[in-house]
C-alpha cells in the first residue's frame, strides 16, 4: 500500500507541473486570439480613453507574461479573479454553474456504463451470435453521429413533435433528459467497444482456456477471470471520460441552453473573457490529473502484473 500511496504522491507533483503547462498554454493561446475583450463589451459606447482605462483596470495593457504570473498568484492566494465581462468573481460564477454540468455528466457517466459494461461482455462472450453481430452495427452507428446532430433530432422528435420534453434551459428532471442522452450515447459506443475488445482478448488468454478446460462453471470463469482482467482498461476509461464529458459537454449545453460550465466556456471565449476560461480550464485540468491518478491506481489493485511492477503486496 505504500507503493501506492508513493505513487500516487509522484503522480501528484506531475499533475501540479501539467496543470500549470496548460494553464500557460491556453493563456498564451487566448491572448493571441484577434480582437480585444473590452472592445467586445461595448465599442460603439466606449472612446478610446474610456478603453484605455478599462484595459488598465483589468491589466490587459500589460505583457502576456506578466498577466498570468499575476493571475498564478492570485490563484494561490485562493482567488481566480474576476469576469471581464460582468465583474462578477469567477469563483462564485463557476459554483453556481458546476453543480448543472455535474448533474448531467455524472448521470451520462453511470448510464454509459452501467449499459456498455454488461453489453460488452455479453458480446463479446458470444462472439458471432447474433445479439454480438447486432451490438457491433449499433455500436458503429453511435459512434457516427455527432452530438450536436444527435441534440438536434432530439429536441425535433421530443420537443417539436411529441412535446414532451422541454426544449432548453433547466425546467426541473425533465430537463435533464435530453441532455444526458446526447452526452450518453455517442459514448456508451466507445465504451461498449472496449468492453467487447477487451473481453475476446482475455478469452484467449491461457489461464481463461485452462479454467474452462478444467470444467469450472461459466458464470465462474466470467466472473473471477474474464470480468475481472477486462476491466482493467475500463476502469482507466470510466475515470478518464470525468473531465472528457465536461469538457464536451460545451455543444451539449449550448444545444440546450443548459445553464453549466460548458455554455458559460463557449460564451467566455467568445466574448475573450480570460479570467474565466482559465477558471474552467484549470477544473477541467485538475479534474483529468485527479482521474487519471485514481484510474491508475485502481488499474494496480485489479492488474496483479502492474502490483508487481510496483514492488506492492497483495491487497
Amino acid at each position: 500500500m505504500n507503493d501506492f500511496a508513493g505513487y500516487a504522491a509522484r503522480r501528484f507533483v506531475q499533475g501540479i507541473f501539467i496543470v500549470l503547462a496548460v494553464t500557460a498554454i491556453l493563456f498564451s493561446i487566448m491572448h493571441m486570439m484577434p480582437g480585444d475583450p473590452i472592445q467586445l463589451i461595448d465599442s460603439t459606447r466606449l472612446d478610446a480613453e474610456a478603453v484605455a482605462k478599462l484595459r488598465h483596470k483589468w491589466g490587459l495593457d500589460k505583457p502576456a507574461v506578466v498577466q498570468y504570473l499575476y493571475w498564478l498568484g492570485n490563484l494561490l492566494r485562493g482567488e481566480m479573479g474576476h469576469s471581464i465581462t460582468n465583474g462578477q468573481s469567477v469563483s462564485v460564477l463557476l459554483a453556481s454553474r458546476l453543480p448543472f454540468t455535474l448533474q448531467i455528466t455524472l448521470l451520462a457517466l453511470l448510464l454509459q456504463y452501467l449499459i456498455a459494461v454488461p453489453l460488452g461482455l455479453l458480446a463479446g462472450y458470444y462472439q458471432g451470435s447474433f445479439f454480438d453481430k447486432t451490438v457491433v452495427v449499433i455500436t458503429s452507428v453511435l459512434r457516427a453521429i455527432p452530438y450536436f446532430w444527435l441534440g438536434i433530432i432530439l429536441i425535433i422528435f421530443f420537443s417539436v413533435y411529441l412535446r414532451l420534453l422541454p426544449v432548453s434551459g433547466y425546467r426541473g428532471w425533465s430537463s435533464l433528459i435530453m441532455p444526458v442522452l446526447t452526452l450518453t450515447l455517442p459514448a456508451l459506443a466507445d465504451t461498449l467497444r472496449l468492453t467487447r475488445s477487451e473481453v475476446l482478448e482475455v478469452l484467449r488468454e491461457k489461464h481463461v482456456i485452462t479454467a474452462i478446460a478444467k470444467g469450472l462453471r461459466q458464470k465462474l470463469v466470467v466472473l473471477r477471470h474474464v470480468l475481472r482482467n477486462a476491466l482493467v482498461p475500463v476502469t482507466v476509461m470510466f475515470f478518464l471520460s470525468v473531465p472528457w464529458l465536461i469538457g464536451g459537454s460545451v455543444i451539449t449545453e449550448t444545444i440546450f441552453s443548459w445553464p453549466g460550465m460548458g455554455r458559460l466556456l463557449w460564451k467566455a471565449i467568445s466574448a475573450q473573457d480570460f479570467p474565466v476560461v482559465q477558471g474552467i480550464v484549470l477544473i477541467i485540468s485538475m479534474l483529468t490529473v485527479v482521474s487519471t491518478t485514481i484510474g491508475d491506481i485502481l488499474t494496480g489493485i485489479l492488474d496483479p502484473r502492474i502490483r508487481a511492477e510496483l514492488g506492492g503486496k497483495k491487497l
